[in-house]
């Protein structure tokens, strides 16, 4: 599985390369996703802007990802579904319960929002 990381101050983009996404390639992506969790910059964003098909494992694998990463009060937004997967998604149950943007900014600015609200809580 071939991934691009691009590490921002509050964040991480890690965007999934290949067209498809398999549940090896899931439990891959999982395993290097989760070590993000250890870092001092915990917040991920996934750009799947050139995922094209997935299956339901690797969905379900998806949305534990998300469950874990808010567990542990780290931001974890998905971005730039395509179609393909978007409908998918959809079909499986699983899209209204992600954190997804249709664009890597918005990505972004609810990462930043999400960090503002966690600091916000911290000082009550």
């Amino acid at each position: 599985m071939q991934v691009k990381t691009n590490t921002k101050e509050k964040f991480h983009v890690i965007t999934v390369l290949d067209s498809s996404l398999t549940a090896d390639m899931a439990a891959e992506l999982s395993d290097l996703l989760l070590l993000y969790l250890q870092n001092d910059v915990k917040n991920v964003i996934l750009n799947l802007k050139e995922l094209q098909s997935l299956d339901e494992i690797s969905a379900e694998k998806l949305v534990k990802l998300q469950q874990i990463f808010y567990e542990k009060n780290s931001s974890f937004v998905i971005c730039e579904i395509q179609k393909p997967v978007e409908e998918f998604l959809d079909s499986v149950n699983l899209l209204e319960i992600m954190n997804t943007t249709p664009t890597e900014s918005e990505a972004m600015d609810i990462v930043q929002m999400e960090e503002i609200e966690r600091e916000f809580l911290n000082e009550e």
